[in-house]
């Protein structure tokens, strides 16, 4: 008796799919083996390329180079697949080593580091700190002056210096809190004098007149007297 058409085509069709799946399952891991491999290889590329700059420095420092191993390269050939066509090898793009500093050049890109580095050091021990600037620079006025005034002030005669007008009012305010800076209102605008300068003036002795002025001044009283 024959067998039902129904059935082999249900049959058929099962087994299609099944062979489906599994094609695309083989595709998948061919495509995953073949990126490991392509990431292998340029690590193996990182990994020559230190080698062959170990080996020039070794021998520019007279040690005895060591024997450079066979590494042979690993086949990038992939198996074929269900249909039988080839699939073309994926390779991943290619990382250049980053080239590492001749034995030359080492030491002296370190002794230049250093000396910058002294030097940094040396600048920013021999700059006053800002509050000193500030107090100084109150100390040469004769006047009021607000902190727009001497932000300004300040950061044109250090233009070397990042002086911003928040960190000058601070400044001022604390100088006012120490009591080495008095600050004043005039309007709605805010003042700071050096108390310094200030007790100079107010202790200033006044002014002695000549003699020819001070008889002169004495002769006008005795007239204003008898009359």
């Amino acid at each position: 008796m024959p067998d039902n058409p129904v059935t082999i085509t249900s049959v058929t069709s099962q087994y299609a799919t099944q062979v489906a799946r599994d094609l695309e399952s083989n595709t998948k891991e061919q495509e995953r083996i073949s990126v490991e491999i392509s990431a292998l290889q340029a690590q193996l590329k990182i990994l020559q390329d230190d080698q062959n700059v170990l080996h020039s420095i070794q021998k520019t420092l007279g040690g005895r180079p060591a024997s450079a191993p066979s590494t042979p390269e690993p086949s990038t050939s992939l198996p074929q697949q269900a249909s039988g066509k080839n699939t073309t090898t994926r390779r991943a793009p290619s990382k250049t080593a980053a080239k590492a500093p001749s034995a030359k050049t080492a030491p002296q890109a370190k002794k230049e580091k250093a000396q910058g580095a002294e030097s940094k050091a040396a600048t920013a021990s021999v700059q006053p700190t800002l509050i000193a600037l500030v107090r100084s620079h109150l100390d040469q006025q004769k006047e009021p002056r607000s902190a727009a005034e001497v932000t300004s002030a300040l950061a044109e005669a250090h233009p070397q210096r990042t002086i911003k007008s928040t960190v000058v009012r601070t400044t001022l305010e604390n100088l006012v809190a120490k009591n080495q800076a008095q600050r004043s209102k005039q309007g709605g605008s805010v003042f700071y004098t050096s108390v310094a300068l200030q007790a100079a003036t107010q202790e200033a002795p006044a002014p002695v007149l000549p003699q020819t002025e001070q008889d002169s001044s004495k002769g006008e009283k005795a007239g204003a007297v008898s009359s």
